[in-house]
């Protein structure tokens, strides 16, 4: 019997050395993950794995049974970030329909459609009405991610009206990716230049805490990527989702117990009792945006480790 929603691992955020992201897509082969998503999508600089490597690694996944998706920069700022995103399109258009794209720009939407390969609207593209979600489906698009602060209010009659054929993956784990800018946070923090960073974004596998003069944990810095400090979880929300039918729930990766927060919301669709580790985040857990107030209120279930089986949806 098939599972009533699917899980996707989302694209690697932070910065991780290559053997890091190599083992990190090692366990997700064999992980209970439907949908994998490999490739650079914050910074063009992050030079550990190259785009053949990150077309390598999905050509791995696809052949371990798993449903690929090779993403693209949300800020492309070069000819080199548009022959990158060349090669990925390509690479999809030669896996006969096997590794899709997702688009997190205009831009990958626009060189997608010329080479009728298949796209993932990615949270990047705000969308927030049906005309919008009907136009990327005429350029080809098959998948479609709420924007990081759509609410349930929002997200429930968009997913209800969406085109045929379009499936609707919600994010649902992980810190949450606020806005990305041309100047890099994590250079300026150590007094450099973002041509000279000198790659300290290796030596913080989840970003850099910001608080706020309370000491309140507000934000991560990650390069040119703001980032919420607490993680975003909807474990507590999977009876509501599989109500809606959500086709699928985006978990993001970080550098610690991943795999047992796949766990859980594995154990939850299935409607086995289910929770997070106590120690899978240093700042706690929010899901405000989905219930349509402040992103870093927790509006939900107080202790994410006592969560309702789904099977009591």
């Amino acid at each position: 019997m098939s599972n009533p929603i699917k899980l996707a691992i989302g694209p690697i955020l932070f910065y991780w050395s290559k053997d890091e992201v190599q083992n990190f897509y090692l366990q997700a082969s064999d992980s209970p993950a439907d949908i994998v998503y490999v490739g650079e999508s914050v910074c063009s600089r992050r030079c550990q794995l190259r785009t053949s490597d990150w077309i390598g690694l999905a050509k791995d996944l696809a052949a371990a049974g798993k449903d690929v998706v090779l993403s693209a920069l949300a800020l492309a700022e070069s000819e080199g970030d548009l022959i990158a995103l060349r090669k990925l399109v390509a690479a999809c258009a030669e896996s006969g329909g096997r590794i899709r794209l997702e688009a997190n720009d205009l831009g990958a939407v626009k060189v997608a459609a010329e080479a009728g390969v298949p796209f993932v609207c990615g949270p990047h593209l705000n969308v927030y009405n049906e005309a919008t979600l009907a136009w990327f489906a005429a350029k080809g698009a098959v998948a479609w991610v709420p924007p990081l602060e759509a609410p349930r209010s929002l997200i429930a009659p968009l997913h209800a009206s969406r085109p045929v054929g379009m499936a609707t993956e919600v994010f649902a784990w992980g810190k949450i990716p606020l806005a990305f800018s041309a100047r890099c946070f994590t250079a300026r923090h150590y007094g450099l230049k973002k041509d000279d960073c000198q790659f300290r974004c290796l030596d913080h596998a989840d970003g850099l805490t910001l608080a706020t003069r309370e000491g309140q944990s507000f934000l991560t810095m990650n390069g040119i990527q703001t980032m919420s400090a607490q993680h975003y979880s909807l474990l507590a929300e999977l009876p509501a989702l599989l109500d809606l039918g959500i086709d699928a729930l985006r978990l993001s990766p970080q550098s610690k117990d991943f795999f047992a927060v796949l766990a859980a919301f594995d154990a939850a669709r299935r409607g086995e009792p289910a929770g997070l580790p106590a120690a899978c985040t240093d700042h706690g857990t929010c899901d405000g945006y989905w219930h349509g107030q402040a992103g870093i209120a927790k509006v939900g279930a107080e202790d994410d480790t006592l969560v309702v089986a789904a099977s009591g949806a």
